[in-house]
């Protein structure tokens, strides 16, 4: 019997949440030191490694990966395109330029500063890439992310250029490539943050819907176009820079996850907002889970598995897009 889009919407968040708790316990057993859970109570060693280390860790690759999403999902409705995503708008970048901005000018800033300064030059950047694409008056599917990932490029190439002449690149490096490794307790709590944003673009789902639909739709049902769009791209910068700054960017997760849920799920954003976030997390465990299995005791950067996955399945949407129009 097939079952409707509706009833595999209403049971898919419960299949997505039963994935990530095992593979979140998992996430705690895995690493190069052994977690004795038998003598947690006796050993100080034992359960300093869990509370400090390996929780942390964990929590911080769900919100991570769910934030990321979420906010994937909100940029493409807005923009109306499917290829659109933090790293494909470049959001990421500029988001990455402000961290270097302020890392320069005032290097003893509090993390919190950081990450708004950071969400600013986001905020920034991705408002020039809209700009940019609504004077675009043919807006092939394709074309549009091409113009992001161009003004991206833009951004990475201004901050190379300083971070060379003030010899940050190695630290510009860090920023662009998400890794797990050095999160402990005390230096990831600025992702709930990030969570917390995320979660507040269920409560707002139906204006992001209306939204993506186009500004006449939106205004016919009440529903004030610019806050609608102001207020999507405010969340998913805001998200971008606090996971930037917090852990580094993984790159094509806020593209690849939204695509494949929507294939399955359909366009209602608030139906598929909850599966989006639960299968962008269940994705980054497995990637750091495989980083940390294939040269153990080493590590791969989770940023490198989800690029190489995100980049391959990205390909993939392009030419099933093309053959689509080729074939029409």
């Amino acid at each position: 019997m097939k079952l409707s889009r509706s009833t595999v919407a209403a049971v898919a968040p419960w299949v997505a949440a039963a994935a990530v708790l095992p593979l979140a316990v998992v996430s705690v057993f895995v690493g190069a030191a052994n977690v004795d859970f038998g003598a947690l109570w006796s050993d100080e060693q034992s359960r300093q490694l869990l509370l400090q280390s390996r929780l942390p860790r964990t929590f911080a690759i769900i919100l991570a990966g769910a934030a990321l999403a979420v906010a994937g999902l909100i940029m493409q409705h807005l923009a109306r395109n499917r290829f659109v995503a933090p790293s494909t708008a470049g959001t990421v970048d500029a988001a990455a330029l402000g961290l270097l901005t302020v890392t320069i000018l005032t290097p003893g800033m509090a993390v919190m500063g950081k990450v708004l300064v950071a969400c600013v030059f986001a905020l920034a950047g991705t408002a020039l890439f809209v700009m940019l694409i609504q004077r675009v008056q043919f807006k092939d599917v394709i074309f549009v992310p091409l113009v992001g990932i161009v003004l991206g490029g833009v951004y990475a190439a201004i901050g190379q250029f300083f971070a060379y002449r003030t010899n940050l690149t190695q630290t510009m490096s860090v920023w662009m490539n998400g890794d797990f490794s050095g999160i402990i307790q005390g230096r990831y709590e600025t992702l709930w943050l990030a969570g917390g944003v995320a979660l507040l673009a269920y409560l707002f789902a139906n204006w992001f819907t209306a939204a993506g639909m186009g500004k006449d739709f939106a205004t016919n049902i009440g529903v004030n176009f610019k806050w609608a769009m102001a207020g999507g791209l405010s969340i998913a910068a805001m998200v971008t820079a606090v996971v930037v700054t917090t852990v580094g960017a993984i790159p094509f997760l806020g593209l690849i996850v939204p695509n494949i849920v929507t294939m399955i799920l359909g366009d209602n954003l608030r139906r598929i907002l909850p599966t989006t976030a639960l299968a962008g997390a269940a994705l980054v465990l497995v990637c750091d889970i495989v980083g940390r299995v294939l040269i153990f005791p080493y590590e791969i950067a989770v940023g490198v598995i989800v690029g190489t996955i995100g980049s391959a399945i990205f390909l993939a949407l392009i030419l099933r897009k093309s053959n689509r129009y080729a074939a029409a």
